[in-house]
């Protein structure tokens, strides 16, 4: 009979073979207890895919705010959608159309599509906090008709500029101004206006619908410059119209 020694690495057994026994026997047989196998059954679920899904949730409300506080950073100082109410710059703008309106570093050129805010505003209905940021917010967006609608119009006459209209021509200083994008009846509505002088820090703006156009020839008056929100440059809407302006 063989014995173990103390501090032997050894395990112990009657005979010294248990190692031997277990080796043998493989996985069937450990520790003197049956190991059976279970049968196969259905794939875990994807934890990470559960705790993703539970994190996209947790941070949905904050993905809103920064979605609309990036929307007002757009709309207060980058660009500003806006929707067409009336055929005063009829064929460049149909009504329904919506524009986008650029407002970065802008200054008014002659030839520009310009949004404007009234010169001669009426009073505001009173909404609350709450309303008027959604009603603001949604003007910004163009999904919502201002109460008190701003313009739009093209740059005819810059600050100090003479406007004159004869013979169904606009002159500007003295020299006939061109005009392509007026259709032959546009020109031919045209009535003689002026000689008049535009003053300093203000604008004076014409529909491409000369006959259909409340501007600065009548109750419109001049446009002044701090009034001014940004050049229109590419309709968006709908598709079939989509593309620049000029």
């Amino acid at each position: 009979m063989s014995v173990v020694q103390p501090g032997s690495e050894e395990p112990a057994g009657a005979d010294g073979s248990t190692t031997a026994i277990t080796e043998a026997l493989g996985d069937s047989f450990v520790l003197g207890k049956e190991h059976r196998r279970e049968p196969a059954g259905p794939p875990a679920k994807d934890k990470h895919k559960e705790d993703g899904f539970l994190a996209f949730l947790r941070e949905l409300p904050v993905l809103m705010v920064l979605a609309f506080a990036l929307a007002i950073l757009l709309k207060t100082f980058v660009v500003q959608a806006f929707y067409i109410p009336s055929g005063s710059m009829e064929p460049t703008l149909m009504p329904g159309d919506r524009v986008l309106v650029e407002k970065v570093l802008y200054h008014p050129q002659r030839g520009d599509i310009i949004v404007f805010q009234n010169p001669h505003p009426g009073a505001q209905p009173d909404r609350g906090v709450v309303g008027g940021f959604f009603h603001w917010l949604s003007e910004g967006l163009g999904f919502a008709r201002p109460v008190d609608e701003d313009f739009i119009k093209r740059v005819i006459g810059m600050p100090g500029d003479t406007v004159e209209i004869r013979n169904h021509t606009v002159y500007i200083n003295g020299q006939p101004l061109d005009e392509p994008y007026l259709t032959g009846p546009a020109k031919a509505s045209m009535a003689d206006y002026g000689p008049t002088s535009v003053p300093a820090n203000a604008l004076f703006v014409m529909g491409d619908n000369r006959g259909n156009s409340n501007d600065s020839r009548a109750g419109l008056g001049f446009v002044p410059l701090d009034k001014v929100v940004g050049r229109a440059f590419v309709i968006i809407w709908p598709l079939s119209r989509i593309g620049w302006l000029h």
